[in-house]
């Protein structure tokens, strides 16, 4: 394996982690969400106010959702946007 994080190497490091098959199927709800949740569009251009990149704040809205998803599921509870 080659890491590339010698001191002159420059670009962007690129998300691989995780199902690949998760990640591909949450991107688009999460871009949904951010343009109609209140909350989750806060935390998207919070990040974006701190001068991170577009992709990495919809990375972070993607695990948000996988969290609250959990949190509903563990729960038992249904979706209510009053309490997001």
């Amino acid at each position: 394996p080659f890491t590339r994080r010698s001191g002159k190497w420059k670009g962007k490091e690129m998300i691989r982690g995780g199902r690949a098959a998760l990640r591909s199927a949450i991107f688009m709800p999460a871009l949904v969400a951010v343009r109609f949740n209140a909350d989750l569009k806060r935390k998207y251009q919070a990040l974006l106010d701190k001068g991170k990149p577009p992709k990495l704040a919809i990375t972070a809205v993607m695990r948000k959702l996988i969290l609250l998803a959990n949190a509903l599921l563990r729960d038992g509870r249904k979706w209510d946007e009053r309490s997001a």
